[in-house]
């Protein structure tokens, strides 16, 4: 038996005897559903009363008396005349039962020894004695939706892990502590970064200075490379007629995460009255960029001698996402894409492609990320479901083949994955690692050729006739506010020099030194390094405790020794050791570092 099948059927075990504890403790208790996930696994309920940790701590015992008992998993079909039976004081089994009645889905029953059955398909280990006492644990409590939809009743939903050995589990734990002191909420609020304001609205980030700077950091990054790399910039609105999403498709198939049309050529007062006035036009936040490049594109005659075109926009965009699925910077409702269209003639294609995933891994490259973590997912078309998606079957058959044909001659780390395809188009989406090992979703590079239909794109050819070009759509960072949250997590907070908002912070020991810190600190802003001085009324110990506290990556300290020797006394973080030089040496040795 292979190892991820054996930890898979000891979690989805575990699952069971969560729920054989949770009846044995609450015995009118309700059940949901208990998966496995990455990790662990989980069970919903719905319960008498909230719970608290002690009850954990109390479950965790029970299913550990449960486990030494050596009850076996023993399995079974039945009908859902049986299933009724069986589940007749479970309401939301009863739900299921019906569920897979209508899909024609086979119903099956497992019994752990005979305290305890749970409709399922199976996945167990024979005897609970197979499953190691001391790897596991539970881990939190939460919320969770029937179905997960919010018109259904909430249940607690009860987490564990699991592991076949005790010291998986506490590795994995030791990986959560680490986690939790990496976590971009906690670190932005520490660092000063920024934050998110309820009175200004769920899932919209204020930033502060530092963090604007180092967001303004990455972006001059971003322009300049892209100028270099060939990409015009544009810019566009951020509202804009309905009427672009409703032929662009987005609005019959992407509506669900778009905001509330707003209406234009109203007065307030005649809104308050729910008056329609005929003059009055739809207009959106706009979800993604794309209408308007396309619109830009239109706005004259193209002829095959510009093609291709690349525009480059970091464009803030709008989308309403689920209140409880919002998460810090990862999950917002306002976010900046750094996207860019390209459009190509059908024989530019496959060099375009091959550019831009040169980009891509260029740009992981440059924020200390390896290639060798580097995951690619190529999103298809479900063929036995096409009513997901527009356009014709020859067009994502071209499209699909030419993208993995790519995949494939840029020696890609893929895995193929049908149904995530956007509706529009198939696409790779690319994922990095951090220094955690844990998987973030970046980059994608999608390929339509419904947009160019749908808006009647055109270029003239070598032949002097119409001919549809192609889009590219892509993104390398995702979004700036994701991307940042990444670039907390994976350094601790602790950045680079080059992408510090501080590089620089120094220390004058006491008021007679003020004066010569002012000097070094002007020496080396006109060197354009970002500097900050730190002379308020407190001990040295204690400064120089506060500045280690922001991450700075370099701290100077000056007394009378530097000032009579006209030097500073440089500490880099994570170095105790000083070291003593000019303040031109050092601006040689700063420029030597962000070279590399």
């Amino acid at each position: 038996m292979k190892k991820e099948l054996s930890v898979e059927h000891i979690r989805h075990s575990l699952s069971h005897i969560l729920a054989t504890a949770v009846l044995k403790k609450f015995p009118k208790a309700k059940l949901g559903i208990g998966p496995v996930i990455e990790n662990g696994f989980y069970y919903d309920f719905l319960l008498p009363r909230p719970l608290v940790p002690e009850d954990l701590k109390e479950l965790e015992i029970s299913m550990r008396e449960i486990i030494k008992q050596g009850l076996s998993f023993k399995g079974k079909k039945i009908t859902p005349a049986e299933g009724r039976k069986i589940f007749k004081d479970q309401p939301f089994k009863l739900e299921l039962i019906e569920d897979l009645k209508k899909e024609k889905k086979p119903l099956s029953v497992y019994a752990t020894g005979t305290v305890f059955a749970d409709l399922c398909k199976g996945g167990h280990v024979k005897n609970t004695k197979e499953i190691n006492p001391e790897a596991f644990t539970l881990a939190k409590i939460a919320g969770a939706y029937w179905k997960g939809n919010e018109k259904n009743k909430q249940l607690t939903r009860i987490y564990g892990y699991a592991f076949e050995t005790k010291h998986e589990l506490e590795k994995h734990i030791t990986l959560l502590e680490e986690a939790r002191l990496r976590d971009h909420r906690k670190l932005g609020a520490e660092l000063d970064l920024f934050h998110i304001d309820d009175q200004v609205g769920s899932g919209l980030p204020l930033w502060h200075p530092k963090g604007a700077l180092l967001w303004r950091i990455i972006e001059d990054f971003w322009y300049k490379e892209h100028l270099k790399n060939g990409y015009n910039l544009v810019r566009s609105p951020h509202i804009g007629n309905k009427s672009l999403w409703e032929i662009s498709g987005h609005w019959n198939s992407y509506s669900e995460s778009m905001y509330p049309p707003l209406e234009v050529g109203q007065t307030l007062e005649a809104l308050k009255n729910k008056e329609k006035v005929k003059e009055s036009e739809q207009y959106l936040l706009k979800p993604m960029n794309c209408p308007f490049h396309v619109q830009i594109y239109k706005n004259r005659p193209r002829s095959y001698r510009e093609l291709p075109f690349r525009w480059a926009e970091c464009g803030t965009v709008y989308r309403f996402e689920k209140k409880g699925e919002l998460s810090g910077l990862t999950r917002v409702r306002g976010f900046t894409q750094d996207d860019a269209h390209i459009f190509a003639a059908k024989d530019q294609v496959e060099e375009e492609l091959k550019r831009v995933i040169d980009f891509i891994l260029f740009i992981y490259q440059s924020f200390g990320f390896k290639l060798s973590d580097v995951k690619v997912y190529l999103s298809l078309r479900d063929p036995k479901n096409k009513k997901k998606y527009v356009g014709s079957d020859a067009g994502w058959k071209f499209s699909e083949s030419v993208l993995k044909k790519i995949a494939i001659e840029k020696k890609l780390d893929f895995t193929t994955e049908l149904g995530e395809a956007a509706f529009y188009g198939p696409k790779l989406d690319f994922k990095i690692k951090d220094a955690l090992g844990r998987e973030w979703q970046c980059s994608t590079l999608q390929f339509d050729f419904n947009l160019p239909e749908r808006f009647k794109l055109s270029f003239i050819n070598t032949k002097g006739k119409e001919e549809q070009p192609y889009i590219l759509h892509r993104a390398l960072f995702g979004s700036y506010e994701r991307f940042i949250g990444l670039l907390i997590e994976h350094y601790a907070g602790a950045f680079p020099l080059w992408l510090a908002p501080t590089q620089i912070a120094i220390l004058p020991i006491g008021e007679s030194h003020a004066g010569y810190a002012k000097k070094i600190a002007e020496r080396l802003q006109v060197a354009e390094f970002r500097v900050e001085t730190n002379d308020t009324n407190e001990t040295l110990g204690k400064r120089i405790r506060e500045t280690e506290m922001k991450k700075i990556p370099y701290i100077i300290v000056v007394g009378n020794e530097e000032m009579n020797t006209e030097t500073i006394s440089i500490r880099k973080k994570g170095i105790k050791e000083s070291k003593i030089m000019s303040v031109e040496q050092y601006i040689e040795v700063l420029k030597e570092e962000l070279k590399k």
